[in-house]
């Protein structure tokens, strides 16, 4: 018997027909992707994503500096992970595993993303490039990323589209530029998303030389502050939308650089006994996407929507070194280390997951969509690898049912500063991570050695051998670009 492959131009053709005629038509093979019955009964979904938030830069995470009680709230009404991850120490690979379910190394995004003013020039023949980059003093030729997400890729917007919700995107898109913006991937509103990784400015008009202002978004008041105008937005989005299923894809600029915050926060915690953690102005940012947390939680009490809303709260990346610590995690954003790719997750589902409840299951990116799609009752694509996993029974367990999954992988096989290519590979609590260039192996125990001090790669050949194995399968799995040796290298 053949199998069906339910492909985007089938699904696009199903989305076209509207919900109605879904549910009542059911199309031949429609069901086989995606779940007809549309009901108002079906949970609404609010996925917050910070941008460069640390793992240690909240209150229910252990910082003594920073003040969040809206995302601590979460922690005390929902699910806190303790090893929730990014898909990417950067931002742009992250993003599109958490829009499609599947690893950066399939997408062929694998770095952040250059917006045209930053010299991401888009083809004429809108292709992305596929040619290997590198210069005389690098060992290594690198594989090119991608300029932009591929539109046949298949969106947690496009996915819910089929059984009759409204998406709306707030904040940083940073997956490709007008043909990729996110009204061109399953959204219904798009809201200040464009080809930019920062904001111009934090401050109304949002404007910087050379850059200059947020193509998507209007002014509104002079001086407004970016997180408070992305807040805004979101509830009114609410409060339009409160009467049929939604999705709020809450994608903060914040706390990327630059570093800016709103005067009077930012004295609050100049006048404030620092910590490991102190700067001040890092800390008022942190304090405003608190306060966009609160506004939202708000709305959704005010308008009897919480019991059915699911709330995701999580970063795209580890904390900015230069601005804040993630002490007792190694590193921090772009390195390899638990400082650059582990985050704080929060799960609210009410009366569904137990308050206060802990999870130590290791969950990442790709992990948001098939959870959102089974809770929404959308069935999954058959023409795709899906490298997630569903969330929805492990949180319906408050924490005890494991996943079925034996490891977690990165791939990031580009120069970032001093940080060389190297693919990773978690397997229970041990991690591998590899380099392309000098020393190949370090090995850690996570469970014994949260900060990857004790380097057992020499004492434990064994290991290292079972962990590169399953990385070196994952790499063919999933058709990774791996570097290359540079014919070209001149030894300075």
């Amino acid at each position: 018997m053949s199998k069906h492959y339910y492909t985007r131009r089938d699904f696009l053709k199903t989305i076209s027909l509207g919900a109605t005629a879904l549910a009542l038509q059911r199309p031949q093979g429609a069901s086989k992707l995606f779940a007809s019955e549309v009901t108002n009964k079906k949970p609404n979904f609010v996925l917050i994503l910070v941008d460069d938030l640390g793992w240690m830069d909240t209150g229910c995470y252990g910082s003594e500096f920073y003040e969040t009680p809206n995302i601590d709230r979460l922690a005390a009404e929902g699910m806190r992970f303790t090893d929730g991850y990014a898909a990417c120490a950067v931002c742009s690979p992250t993003r599109a595993a958490v829009m499609t379910g599947r690893y950066p190394a399939r997408l062929g995004v694998t770095d952040w993303i250059r917006a045209r003013f930053q010299g991401g020039k888009i083809p004429a023949d809108k292709k992305n490039p596929a040619e290997y980059v590198g210069n005389k003093n690098k060992k290594l030729l690198c594989p090119p990323n991608a300029l932009w997400m591929e539109l046949e890729e298949i969106t947690i917007a496009e996915a819910l589209k089929s059984v009759g919700y409204t998406s709306c995107h707030v904040g940083k898109w940073h997956l490709g530029a007008d043909d990729w913006y996110p009204d061109r991937q399953g959204f219904d509103f798009n809201i200040g998303g464009c080809d930019f990784g920062q904001p111009p400015s934090y401050f109304d008009p949002y404007f910087r030389e050379r850059q200059g202002q947020i193509p998507t978004l209007n002014r509104r008041r002079e001086g407004e502050y970016l997180t408070d105008r992305e807040a805004d937005e979101a509830v009114k989005f609410i409060r339009r939308h409160k009467d049929k299923p939604f999705f709020l894809y809450m994608a903060h600029y914040a706390v990327h650089t630059p570093i800016q915050g709103k005067a009077d926060l930012v004295a609050k915690y100049k006048a404030k006994k620092p910590t490991n953690q102190k700067n001040p102005t890092y800390a008022a940012m942190v304090e405003s996407v608190d306060d966009a947390v609160g506004k939202i939680c708000s709305v959704l009490d005010e308008l009897d929507l919480a019991e059915r809303t699911i709330i995701f709260f999580t970063s795209d990346n580890g904390g900015l070194m230069s601005v804040t610590d993630n002490t007792p995690l190694r590193a921090g954003k772009g390195h390899p280390y638990e400082g650059g790719i582990r985050e704080p997750l929060i799960v609210r589902w009410p009366k569904v997951i137990k308050p206060g409840t802990v999870s130590r299951e290791p969950v990442t990116s790709v992990d948001y969509f098939p959870t959102i799609c089974e809770a929404a009752g959308v069935r999954l694509p058959h023409d795709r690898a899906i490298d997630g996993i569903s969330l929805v029974e492990h949180l319906k367990s408050n924490g005890i049912k494991e996943l079925d999954r034996e490891a977690i992988f990165w791939h990031f096989p580009h120069y970032r500063g001093d940080i060389v290519p190297y693919s990773i590979v978690r397997a229970g609590n041990w991690k591998l991570i590899k380099r392309y260039e000098g020393k190949t192996f370090e090995l850690f125990n996570l469970r014994r050695d949260l900060s990857e001090k004790n380097d057992l790669s020499k004492k434990m050949p064994r290991k290292v051998k079972e962990l590169d194995t399953k990385l070196s399968d994952w790499l063919r799995a999933t058709g990774a670009k791996l570097p290359r040796p540079n014919p070209d290298y001149e030894l300075s």
